[in-house]
C-alpha cells in the first residue's frame, strides 16, 4: 500500500484524472526505454535552475534521486509498494540519462504493446490515458512533486500529438509468433 504521506499519494488526491497504475506505468516505461531500447543519451546534468527540486548543482542528493532519464527516481518495480518506499540514490559523479518527451512516448507505446498486447489502448484508457498529451501530464505532475526531473529544454508540449492512440496501439499492433512455431511447421 502506498504511504499516505508520500508525494504521489497527495498528487492522486489532488489530481483524480489518472489512476495510480498510470504513474507506475510511466516509471516502468522509462526503465524500458533505457534498459531494453537503449534510449537516453548520457550527458552531464543540465537541470532547470528555476526549480530547486531540479537540483541544479546537487545531483539531486537532496531528493535521494537516482536518475533514469527524463529525471525519474527508480521505484524498483519489483516491490509492489515501491512508490511509497523510494530510497536514496545518486551521486555527484553520476551521469544523467535523458529521454526526450517524444522518445518516452514511443517507449510507452512499445512497452504497453509488449505488456498488454492488443488490449494496450484499453488498459491505458482505463487508467485515464487517452493521448500522448496525457503522458505529458503525468510526467509533469511527477516533475512538480519532485519524482522526475527535466532539462531546461523540456516542455509539457513535447508530448502533444506524438502519435494517435488508435493508430499507435490498435492499427499498428502486429502479432508475432515465436521462432519455435515456425520450426514446427517445416
Amino acid at each position: 500500500m502506498l504511504d499516505p504521506t508520500h508525494p504521489i499519494a497527495e498528487l492522486l488526491r489532488r489530481d483524480k484524472r489518472y489512476h495510480f497504475d498510470a504513474y507506475v506505468f510511466v516509471f516502468e516505461a522509462l526503465r524500458y526505454a533505457h534498459d531494453k531500447l537503449g534510449m537516453g543519451a548520457r550527458q552531464p546534468s543540465e537541470w532547470n535552475s528555476d526549480d530547486p527540486r531540479d537540483c541544479q548543482d546537487s545531483g539531486c542528493q537532496d531528493l535521494g534521486q537516482q536518475d533514469l532519464g527524463m529525471g525519474a527516481r527508480d521505484p524498483s518495480m519489483d516491490d509492489p509498494d515501491a512508490l511509497g518506499k523510494m530510497s536514496a540514490g545518486g551521486t555527484d559523479e553520476e551521469v544523467e540519462r535523458h529521454v526526450s518527451g517524444q522518445e518516452l512516448c514511443e517507449a510507452m507505446r512499445l512497452y504497453a504493446q509488449e505488456q498488454y498486447g492488443y488490449l494496450a489502448k484499453n488498459v491505458l484508457n482505463h487508467w485515464g490515458l487517452g493521448s500522448t498529451s496525457d503522458f505529458g501530464e503525468i510526467v509533469f505532475n511527477l516533475i512538480e512533486i519532485g519524482q522526475m526531473r527535466k532539462t531546461a529544454n523540456d516542455t509539457r508540449e513535447d508530448f502533444d500529438g506524438v502519435f494517435d492512440f488508435d493508430e499507435g496501439f490498435q492499427h499498428s499492433y502486429q502479432i508475432s509468433l515465436p521462432d519455435s512455431t515456425e520450426e514446427r511447421r517445416s
